[in-house]
């Protein structure tokens, strides 16, 4: 497995990997919207993804196989504030690939990032309490759960949940 910056020329390989993975995801996140699931659809996506890379708002990566030909995972560092010295990670790990430790992987390579390329020194992270392989993934990773912080109610499969704040100071 390898970790690279999103390019604008995966557009084939990361819908395939979305598509595949798509009712997966979508048992535990919220549902990207149907018009995504397209190649002018994912395009637009990786364009305003590194629309936002290049204004040092975000770093978009993908896990790929070890040959580089497919996808296998996402991870990204977003909401950059230089200025507070924080952003937050998010990361999807393929159903072939899940319990493999990469989302693990995918997490220390953010914090990496996070602390080495943009001198952040906190890091958020939103899981939902049904969501138990990420919560395992960010309490390995250092992450506590912020019990003052109010959640943010998501639509998973048409039913709400609460996400909550998880935290790493870095």
């Amino acid at each position: 497995m390898n970790i690279r910056t999103l390019q604008a020329d995966d557009v084939e390989r990361l819908l395939a990997f979305e598509t595949a993975n798509r009712a997966w995801f979508e048992q535990h996140v919220e549902a990207r919207a149907p018009s995504f699931y397209s190649e002018s659809g994912v395009a637009a996506h990786i364009a305003d993804y590194l629309d936002s890379y290049q204004a040092g708002a975000m770093h978009p990566c993908v896990l790929t196989s070890d040959d580089g030909a497919a996808i296998i995972g996402r991870a990204n560092l977003r909401h950059i504030d230089h200025a507070a010295g924080s952003g937050e990670v998010g990361y999807r790990i393929g159903q072939a690939q899940a319990r493999q430790g990469l989302g693990s992987q995918a997490l220390t390579h953010l914090m990496e990032l996070a602390r080495e390329r943009y001198g952040l020194r906190m890091l958020n992270a939103w899981i939902s309490p049904q969501n138990l392989g990420s919560r395992r993934v960010v309490e390995k990773c250092g992450f506590t759960r912020d019990a003052l912080a109010a959640p943010v109610t998501t639509q998973v499969n048409g039913v709400d949940h609460a996400s909550h704040l998880y935290q790493c100071h870095l």
